[in-house]
């Protein structure tokens, strides 16, 4: 059942895929098509689950389930990640890989992999106080408060002296 994100508990789990592109206007209004279409139709065990999502920076999408209503399983998660993973093959973008680091400079998202924030790190191109992405966070009330915030409050941190 699909619901508004902004209506989800604050104990919601969420899923944060980061985009390595930017989506254009067309493409975020066929994904938001998709992502309605699916999450009205996911289930677990034939039950419906309540799920939203929201967009972020044109490149992060955001999914929260209400876990108090009914808990994913190994089978809705499964359809979660395949649809996710069609996402990738429709727009050529890679969603999935969790070696790739998203900061910010200035109102600009910046996208690297791991070895180059590290590097980046090294050479002082990035600092404690950089606003990093943490897709780490496990729920909505997370997502709120530690999502977006200071490398230095967030693993990033490990790579910052």
């Amino acid at each position: 059942m699909l619901v508004e994100f902004n209506t989800l508990p604050e104990e919601s789990r969420v899923w944060i895929y980061q985009a390595n592109r930017s989506f254009s206007d067309n493409e975020l209004e066929e994904l938001e098509d998709k992502l309605r279409i699916f999450l009205a139709n996911w289930t677990a065990h034939g039950s419906d689950l309540q799920a939203g999502y929201t967009i972020k920076y044109k490149r992060f999408i955001v999914i929260g389930l209400n876990q108090e209503t009914q808990s994913a399983t190994g089978c809705s998660i499964d359809a979660s990640v395949h649809f996710i993973q069609q996402l990738e093959k429709d727009y050529n973008v890679d969603l999935m890989d969790k070696m790739n680091v998203s900061y910010k400079q200035g109102e600009f998202v910046a996208y690297k992999t791991l070895s180059d924030f590290r590097k980046m790190a090294k050479d002082k191109a990035v600092s404690k106080n950089t606003i990093v992405f943490n897709n780490l966070v496990a729920n909505i009330a997370e997502f709120n408060e530690h999502w977006e915030v200071p490398a230095k409050d967030s693993w990033h941190s490990r790579f910052l002296s």
